[in-house]
This record gives C-alpha cells, sequence and structure tokens, in this order.
C-alpha cells in the first residue's frame, strides 16, 4: 500500500483538494464567471497572500489599486508552472480563457472564512475587459 496521495480534478470551477495543517491547495479549472466577458466583481484576502500557478491554457491575473472609488487595473498574463503571489490586502481576480487550469496554494478556509467582494459597475468592467483584451492581443 502506497503512503503517497494524489490529486486531480476535472470540474469546473473551484476545488480545494488538500486541506492540511493551515494551507490548503485547490484547482480552479475555467467557468463561464471567470472568463473576461463575465468578471464583474473583484475579491481580497485580509489575513493570507494568495498563490497561482497555471497548469494549463490562457490567463491573466488582474490586481486592482483602488483610491476613492477609482479603480486602477493591473494586468499580467501568466506564464505556465510559474508561481504569481497575491499578497494579503490587494485587491484581484483572474480572467481565464475555455480549458484553462490553475493551482491555487493559501491559507486553508481561505475562501470561507477570508474574503470580501467588491461589485463593478458597467464602466469599470468595460475598462478591465479592455486592459485585458489589449494583453491578450499581445500573447
Amino acid at each position: 500500500m502506497s503512503r503517497i496521495e494524489s490529486y486531480a480534478t476535472k470540474e469546473e470551477g473551484y476545488s480545494p483538494f488538500l486541506i492540511s495543517d493551515g494551507w490548503q491547495i485547490a484547482q480552479l479549472n475555467f467557468i463561464k464567471e471567470q472568463h473576461i466577458s463575465r468578471i464583474d466583481k473583484i475579491e481580497v484576502h485580509h489575513q493570507t497572500d494568495e498563490a497561482f500557478i497555471l497548469l494549463k491554457g490562457v490567463a491573466v491575473l488582474i490586481s486592482v489599486n483602488i483610491t476613492k472609488d477609482e479603480f486602477a487595473f493591473k494586468t499580467d498574463s501568466m506564464e505556465p508552472f510559474v508561481t504569481y503571489n497575491i499578497p494579503k490586502g490587494v485587491w484581484h481576480n483572474i480572467a481565464m480563457e475555455k480549458d484553462c487550469e490553475l493551482l491555487i496554494v493559501e491559507k486553508s478556509n481561505t475562501h470561507i472564512n477570508d474574503v470580501s467582494y467588491k461589485q463593478l459597475d458597467n464602466s469599470q468592467m468595460m475598462n478591465l475587459r479592455f486592459k485585458v483584451e489589449k494583453l491578450l492581443k499581445k500573447i
């Protein structure tokens, strides 16, 4: 009997699959809500960093600086197998293309106990969509 555990998921969306001693690994597989045409909110974690690793496909990591209700979006094209860290307190989201798969490493139960959301208005969504689409054309 092997003592080695292995995990894999092909389910759409967010699936935490290894939760242990204060940390967890999850997989985020493409869902329609993460497509750039559908992103309508950003999120922040107040207590923990969150690391992302692109396994497959095309993804854009979005970070947001908010000052007096002004949203300054920064977009970064993700490279496969590179670890990207979002420090605690940074508003963010990920735009994903169909068939994209990501690993997420974070403090356990972050998705339950340590997440806040901000809805984007139409102008913010259009601005974000423009920035992401411009970046995707360069790829």
